[in-house]
């Protein structure tokens, strides 16, 4: 597989878990990993060239983040996420995210929400050069460090989980019909409309850009 093979992996333990976890995440969007099949950590470990150890970790790791789940005496079962639950992550994320939305643009410090414009301006570039990695880091770290600026760590902790089960769905496949594109530049909109102290528009963006991700994921076929 294209993201397993002919990687340099750096002999460090804790550093290689790493490294294999973030091949594994790569594979996953790209497809190579598919939904629903079983991979075992020998065999995930000889297209790396190294040991099963590692592989194992750092599938155990994508399992606590629910991409990906153990099947005993076989290996880990690529998590499938289906439209139900595409549909009540969504819902859960709107109810959440789009009334703290228009809390944080009324209480956070403008040099905080500006700190956030080059986090914005990485999305945006990350789905121009097709870094599907990238674009997922700085989207995550966009949302959440928003949200952060509620001081309500749970309700991050919330929106984190439920962005995991769902951020793989399709991605690849609106990667390379341009779609990801428009998504990422909202992320600037919504920015500014919370720097101007909009938090009427700052929830109605907010609401836009989730339904904009959902109906996204809903053409994302068969890659998720």
């Amino acid at each position: 597989m294209g993201h397993l093979k002919n990687r340099d992996l750096n002999a460090n333990r804790e550093r290689l878990r790493d490294q294999v976890a973030h091949a594994l995440r790569a594979a996953l969007i790209s497809g190579e990993l598919r939904p629903g099949a079983v991979y075992s950590a020998p065999t995930l470990a000889e297209d790396f060239g190294i040991s099963a150890t590692p592989v194992r970790e750092a599938m155990l790791d994508l399992a606590r983040e629910g991409l990906v789940e153990p099947v005993r005496n076989k290996g880990f079962r690529i998590t499938e996420v289906d439209e139900r639950d595409l549909d009540q992550c969504t819902e859960i994320r709107a109810l959440i995210e789009i009334p703290t939305i228009g809390m944080v643009t009324r209480s956070a410090a403008r040099e905080d929400l500006e700190a956030l414009r080059p986090v914005a301006e990485e999305i945006v570039r990350a789905a121009r050069d097709h870094d599907l990695i990238g674009y997922l880091d700085a989207d995550r770290q966009f949302h959440l460090s928003l949200l952060g600026l509620s001081g309500n760590d749970r309700l991050v902790e919330t929106v984190s989980d439920l962005r995991k089960r769902s951020r793989l769905y399709g991605l690849d496949a609106l990667d390379e019909r341009g779609e990801l594109i428009p998504s990422a530049e909202e992320h600037l909109e919504l920015l500014d409309l919370m720097l101007a102290g909009d938090a009427k528009a700052a929830e109605k963006c907010m609401a836009k850009h989730l339904g904009h991700i959902r109906s996204l994921w809903a053409g994302g076929g068969s890659s998720s």
